[in-house]
């Protein structure tokens, strides 16, 4: 039982399916936990992010896993009640320091939603509005070229090359969440957020978007959440498995769906438990 595969690993879409040990630590949470109001969400949450790898967070909804997204870039600030203890460094620096500029500290991060959601505008003007509002761009020029730029990172520019004026809300699903993430890179972060990205995409759409993950990660930091554990085994290197606030276990994707320490992971990962 101990060397049962669970998951067939060889479906890793990846050159590099596993943490690379040259990569720096992007971010560290050190003995997180949160509290709404009196309802405690997370306890005792200590895991490390890589640069330039896809960190998977899987789990039973309500586990604490879009929680803990939400503290890393202090988009929880704003819920009254709310409260935090312990740290979050990016980059070494503690997020919470007196000196730290939330907004400034938000713009680090893109956010990709579990259902598409482009604003009910152009296609353009969905790329640029964040860079335009954090002057990142002033010109038509550095616009229309950012705009092409991102199109072709998500790969999108050539199926609407000929449409940027139309709203962005014409676009099919997957092409609206490709979107989504256009306008995520376009501020330029160091870190995309994805919550559950693919939960409301068709098969085609979804394989598209996995691939983009992949891609992206030459760049970005990504941390997604996911209730596939296919597509997290396809484009995590690393994966934290969430169970009732806490992180049972976390470890290189191949270790997590493969030979799976904890009982928990692997009735979580086996469908034993919900």
């Amino acid at each position: 039982m101990a060397n049962e595969q669970i998951i067939d690993f060889k479906l890793q879409l990846g050159r590099e399916p596993n943490h690379d040990k040259g990569h720096a630590v992007k971010i560290e949470v050190e003995a997180v936990n949160f509290w709404y109001g009196d309802k405690q969400a997370l306890e005792d949450v200590s895991l490390t992010l890589y640069e330039n790898e896809v960190t998977a967070f899987i789990g039973a909804s309500g586990c604490g896993k879009t929680t803990l997204l939400r503290c890393l870039n202090r988009t929880n600030d704003i819920i009254p009640g709310a409260r935090l203890k312990g740290r979050v460094l990016l980059d070494g620096k503690d997020i919470h320091a007196s000196d730290v500029d939330p907004p400034l500290l938000r713009r680090r991060f893109g956010w990709v939603a579990q259902k598409p959601n482009p604003f009910p505008w152009s296609i353009r003007y969905n790329v640029s509005y964040g860079a335009r509002i954090h002057g990142l761009v002033k010109s038509r020029a550095q616009t229309d070229s950012l705009v092409h730029d991102c199109l072709v990172r998500v790969g999108l520019w050539d199926e609407v090359k000929d449409r940027l004026g139309e709203p962005g809300t014409d676009l099919s699903g997957g092409q609206q969440q490709r979107l989504c993430v256009a306008r995520a890179i376009a501020t330029r972060p160091d870190v995309i957020l994805m919550d559950e990205p693919a939960s409301a995409l068709d098969p085609v759409s979804t394989a598209k978007l996995e691939e983009l993950i992949d891609e992206l990660r030459e760049e970005f930091t990504i941390v997604i959440i996911t209730h596939n554990m296919q597509q997290a085994a396809r484009v995590a290197q690393r994966v934290a498995f969430f169970y009732l606030g806490k992180v049972v276990e976390q470890g290189n994707a191949d270790e997590i769906f493969v030979r799976p320490k904890q009982k928990l992971t692997r009735d979580y990962i086996t469908g034993r438990m919900g």
